[in-house]
């Protein structure tokens, strides 16, 4: 059975980003699980890589939450609005635990999440979608680096809260996005 992760990575719920995620998760079928975190809810201390000087602590808390969640889904997706032409502040200390989660002894990270696939969704206040482009590299290189399928990027637009709502081609294609997923 399929299992979604959204990991909303958005300053605020129910944004731009979020509403375009779950306008095509509702495309979904029924059977396939879905699990929606939001970072503001899981708070990340900024990642600090000590694995040269000491061993990086094992994963407790939000960290032990997030990893617990990653492990569990067949597929992550990655709802981040262009924060400076990459990912928000929370969801690449999201991304940077990765490479903790790589070290934790006997967890098998890397073999694990190369079973899962990686979607994108994104909303950007610039008309050129061009301007993304660094943060689909963000993710295209996590996904490979892991081995993991990269299975695309949505992108809308808008930039105050709603402004999505009128972006009907990037509506249209969500419509689709995970059509992958219901094969």
């Amino acid at each position: 059975m399929s299992s979604f992760l959204f990991v909303l990575g958005s300053s605020r719920r129910d944004g731009n980003t979020e509403q375009l995620a779950r306008h095509a998760a509702r495309r979904l079928p029924a059977d396939v699980e879905q699990r929606w975190l939001w970072l503001g809810d899981l708070p990340l201390p900024t990642f600090a890589d000590t694995r040269h000087d000491d061993p990086l602590p094992p994963p407790a808390g939000n960290e032990a939450a997030l990893l617990e969640a990653t492990l569990a889904a067949t597929d992550v997706v990655i709802a981040s609005p262009v924060y400076w032409y990459s990912v928000s502040s929370s969801t690449k200390t999201y991304l940077d635990y990765w490479s903790a989660w790589l070290r934790v002894p006997g967890l098998g990270f890397k073999r694990r999440m190369a079973d899962k696939a990686l979607w994108g969704v994104s909303v950007l206040a610039e008309r050129d979608p061009a301007q993304a482009d660094p943060l689909e590299g963000v993710l295209r290189r996590c996904a490979g680096y892991l081995g993991m399928r990269w299975a695309g990027l949505l992108l809308g637009n808008g930039s105050k809260p709603g402004d999505v709502a009128a972006d009907t081609a990037a509506l249209a294609r969500a419509e689709d996005f995970f059509a992958p997923a219901r094969v």
